[in-house]
């Protein structure tokens, strides 16, 4: 799985013939399109990682997975039936040594305090030990406090918890700044980083760990020395959420981010495990519309693991055929999944039979049959769909053309000639790009009306139905709606699924927008945003190479600067996206904050009735502005969003225009031989890729 060495030394190479020439403009005349040259130079280095989401329950084999893919077996610590992960942990290469690294980031003092002094609170609430052991929150503080204090957390206040003694060994907290772990074998930084990362039932126990330190930590990146794909990062996640606030901000970033997630589960219950299904159904949205999700891969752990009732015939031939049985019943329950298929097409959809330990460690599957390396080619190929050497070398192709092109004395006419025929092309093609724009924000303000219309009618009713569930009590179902209105409507409970009350509001709005902003807004590579028109864009530069051999260098970077600026726009987009389709949740969220706080303060006799009483008459109060308040701040983003694609596509490429073709080159370095040099590289490199 290494990325090409020969075309990581071709982009050293380039990139330190344009040091040179960053350094020759530096000591020239400080021009408008000097500095426009020196500010491409140092934009031409773009660092677009792949997030690779894997999520599964404990004991399901995620980090085993994670182990066998980077070809590591002692890195990651797994195992152990009384331990699980209990942070967020990338692994990516190490591209500055060869050691092993960990970096670890904590939260913030500020956030732990909140923590400690959350504990008096919950105490108070939290009289008799039956209702102890049946409190998630409490218990979820006890665990954390004990982990890193042992039984001295009982007995001390949350300001005498706050005390440096207790962070000796990790000052980095205190500071407020990252530590990091570094060691030349996997497995003493395995061994360096447990207390950081797991949870174990026995907090310390037979490795004689004093303190853990996980409930202190938001995140570790784990960095590995040799060939894993450069531009490939895999996330360990939780399977929905955290309760710390700036862990569960990082997770729901990390989510939104992945352009694959891996659900892991071990293969004897894959199709019926439910676990499973759950964490797909909670992330789907966050993955898909509200994402970039291209790929989910439902990977069955565990396939060297079978019931053989012959022993004389061929095990791995037996595992194969069960391989190929638990693959179709897999599918066939994805295909049940019609809301999370709203998000994603069958094409997205692909199912792994794995295992990680016949991988390592060979007995009865040969290494392709474990497919372990189908994985591995998957990260492979991600990686190199950067083409980030090709695209260096193309900018500084274009950028060494500009500047020679312009040193070259030609008639100042001819560059006005194809400087107007430059902008009439251009305000010929911003049509369709305005047009298509346009239409998408009528289609939506229309499927959001709709929308509305069906949360004023249906909301009490879907309210009602989570306020007095079927089959729950009461009494018990009582502190489970605290916990939903303490957490401003969101509740992750230690078992069982998360709850969203905002987003069960706002799926009126999401679902009657779903399969057009999937069409508008495609998270695959084949069809660009509204319908491909940005991809379609083009100045025509190349049929006007033919016609103006004068130009034909300041034409190369037009057309460099067109391919660089539709890829910054379908970034923003794919950006912006994002934060359009969560605006719907995130404003249900922010209308009912109010009533979510009122209803979390009740207790004693009655506090049930009150909660329910409160937060039906809050959305019965509200419903009349609180779904439209969602549509128009979704569509005042998408109107936003056309006004500075259109902005940035008409100024970015009539500046370039402009400076290319009116500019005088008299104070211009020369560097032909810095572009005969690149040019070369660029046509090989062009080549090989065609």
């Amino acid at each position: 799985m290494s990325p090409s060495l020969p075309e990581q030394r071709i982009k050293s190479d380039v990139k330190n013939v344009m040091t040179d020439v960053l350094v020759k403009l530096l000591y020239q005349e400080n021009t408008t399109l000097n500095s426009f040259l020196r500010d491409k130079i140092r934009n031409l280095e773009t660092d677009r990682r792949e997030l690779v989401g894997v999520f599964g329950k404990t004991g399901a084999g995620k980090t085993s997975l994670i182990n066998a893919v980077i070809d590591e077996r002692e890195l990651l610590p797994s195992g152990d039936v009384n331990a699980c992960t209990s942070v967020m942990i990338k692994v990516e290469a190490n591209m500055c040594n060869t050691n092993y690294e960990a970096h670890i980031e904590f939260i913030t003092k500020e956030e732990w305090k909140d923590e400690l002094w959350s504990v008096s609170q919950l105490q108070e609430n939290t009289t008799d030990q039956k209702k102890d052991d049946e409190d998630d929150d409490y218990q979820d503080v006890v665990e954390k406090l004990s982990a890193l204090y042992g039984e001295e957390w009982k007995e001390r206040s949350s300001e005498q918890l706050m005390d440096p003694k207790y962070f000796k060994e990790i000052p980095e907290f205190l500071q407020s700044t990252e530590k990091i772990l570094s060691c030349e074998t996997a497995k003493e930084l395995s061994a360096k980083m447990i207390k950081y990362t797991r949870t174990e039932s026995n907090h310390g126990g037979e490795r004689g760990i004093k303190r853990w330190y996980w409930p202190l930590v938001k995140c570790v990146t784990v960095k590995v020395p040799h060939d894993f794909p450069q531009h490939i990062t895999l996330v360990d996640l939780p399977g929905n959420g955290d309760r710390n606030k700036s862990r569960d901000t990082m997770w729901k970033g990390i989510v939104g981010n992945c352009s694959t997630v891996w659900i892991v589960t071990e293969i004897n219950r894959a199709a019926s495990e439910k676990e499973s299904w759950e964490i797909l159904k909670s992330v789907s949205s966050l993955l898909g519309n509200g994402g970039e999700c291209r790929d989910i891969h439902f990977i069955c752990t565990k396939s060297d693991v079978i019931d053989s009732t012959d022993h004389s015939a061929d095990l791995q031939a037996e595992i194969l055929r069960r391989n190929i049985k638990v693959k179709d019943a897999v599918r066939k329950e994805f295909n049940k999944l019609h809301k999370i298929k709203k998000h994603f097409s069958d094409d997205s959809f692909k199912v792994y039979t794995v295992s990680s330990k016949e991988f390592l460690k060979p007995k009865v599957l040969s290494a392709e049959n474990t497919e372990i390396p189908e994985l591995q080619d998957f990260l492979q190929n991600l990686n190199d769909s950067h083409s980030e050497t090709l695209n260096y070398v193309s900018g500084a192709h274009g950028i060494l053309s500009l500047i020679h092109g312009v040193r070259l004395r030609n008639e100042p006419g001819i560059h006005t000639e194809v400087c107007e025929k430059l902008e009439r092309n251009m305000a010929l093609q911003l049509g369709p790009v305005q047009k298509a724009m346009g239409r998408a924000c009528l289609v939506f303000e229309k499927c959001l009306c709709e929308g509305v219309e069906r949360a004023k009618i249906s909301c009490e009713k879907k309210l009602h139905n989570f306020l007095y569930p079927r089959g729950k009590s009461g009494s018990g179902y009582h502190r489970t709606l605290k916990s939903v209105f303490k957490s401003g409507g969101v509740y992750k409970p230690k078992k069982g699924k998360q709850i969203n009350l905002n987003m069960k509001l706002s799926s009126f709005l999401t679902d009657s927008i779903d399969e057009e902003f999937r069409k508008t807004f495609p998270n695959e590579r084949k069809c660009g945003p509204f319908n491909g028109v940005i991809d379609k864009f083009s100045l025509e530069t190349e049929s006007l190479k033919e016609n103006y051999k004068d130009v034909m260098l300041q034409l190369i970077f037009l057309q460099t600067e067109e391919e660089k600026i539709k890829k910054k726009l379908n970034k923003k987009i794919k950006d912006q996206k994002k934060i359009m389709y969560n605006s719907l949740t995130e404003t249900i969220e922010e209308t009912m904050q109010e009533c979510y706080k009122t209803a979390a303060g009740y207790s004693g006799p009655g506090m049930l009735e009150k909660m329910r009483e409160t937060v039906s008459r809050h959305v019965l109060v509200s419903k009349g502005t609180m779904f439209a308040k969602a549509k128009n701040a979704m569509l005042n983003h998408l109107l936003s969003l056309r006004v500075e694609i259109l902005k940035t596509m008409d100024d970015t490429l009539n500046n370039s225009i402009d400076l290319s073709l009116r500019s005088d080159g008299h104070s211009f370095p020369d560097v032909s031989a810095e572009f005969a040099v690149v040019k070369t590289i660029y046509n090989k490199l062009k080549n090989d890729s065609d």
